[in-house]
């Protein structure tokens, strides 16, 4: 197992992208620090499932926040910027309370554990800084303002990370999904069934997958495979780059 001796962090683990990639690392030997909502008893259940896995809950959309999940996480290794959530409205009708959520949780949040996380990594000459993005962090859709400028925001940032730490061991990369097969995403079908007066197979292949021309989903476990791989000795050289698992959505 060649993450034995590990530590991973991975925001956003309970459920979905976050714990497939959680038990990607966990299988290869790395001690996964679980973030996340959930209920106590399912947590506790995946701590064992995945070895003793360490759980850290805070707001992550707060400085302070990030800061006590830094601390109760500890020196890590890897680090996997994935927690974030979404809003769908016009920009004139936006809440900015909503805007400024979102930008604190899915891209503030990962600056913060960042440079938490560089002191450690540079001392240990080697680390892995790894960021779900978004097919959304290379093009735009409407009503998504603030998720595609934090996504943007994400990419950005994992650019300017890689060009820092380049010399010292350490690889930043970052990883944009299309539609992933999630239980969120699943639970959105039958309210827009409703909504919009469509079948469920309408509403997938209309609304859900209009983008991505394979007509299907990615699955949380494609995406943990590259997460895991870019956490190989192999990928060393892998550096700021943007995997995109879409489908062909952003096919140019």
């Amino acid at each position: 197992m060649f993450l034995s001796g590990k530590r991973a962090l991975v925001t956003g683990s309970t459920s979905g992208i976050g714990l497939a990639i959680a038990r990607a690392l966990a299988g290869e030997g790395a001690k996964v620090i679980l973030n996340g909502f959930g209920d106590a008893d399912a947590i506790a259940k995946l701590q064992e499932e995945l070895g003793g896995a360490e759980y850290v809950n805070e707001d992550l959309t707060t400085t302070d926040g990030v800061e006590k999940l830094m601390a109760g996480a500890g020196a890590v290794d890897i680090l996997v910027n994935n927690a974030g959530m979404q809003h769908v409205s016009p920009v004139q009708d936006f809440p900015p309370a909503k805007w400024d959520q979102i930008i604190a949780l899915n891209l503030s949040a990962a600056f913060h554990t960042s440079r938490l996380a560089i002191p450690h990594m540079k001392q240990a000459g080697w680390g892995r800084i790894i960021a779900t993005a978004s097919a959304h962090s290379l093009v735009a859709s409407p009503f998504k303002s603030a998720y595609v400028a934090a996504k943007h925001g994400i990419a950005g940032l994992t650019k300017v990370l890689a060009l820092e730490l380049a010399q010292d061991g350490i690889t930043t990369n970052c990883i944009s999904p299309g539609y992933v097969w999630t239980p969120l995403v699943e639970n959105q079908i039958p309210d827009t069934m409703k909504s919009r007066g469509l079948t469920r197979d309408q509403v997938i292949n209309d609304v859900l997958l209009k983008q991505q021309p394979t007509k299907q989903f990615v699955q949380p476990e494609e995406i943990a495979a590259i997460a895991l791989f870019l956490c190989r000795e192999e990928a060393r050289n892998i550096n700021g780059a943007n995997y995109t698992v879409d489908g062909g959505w952003t096919v140019e």
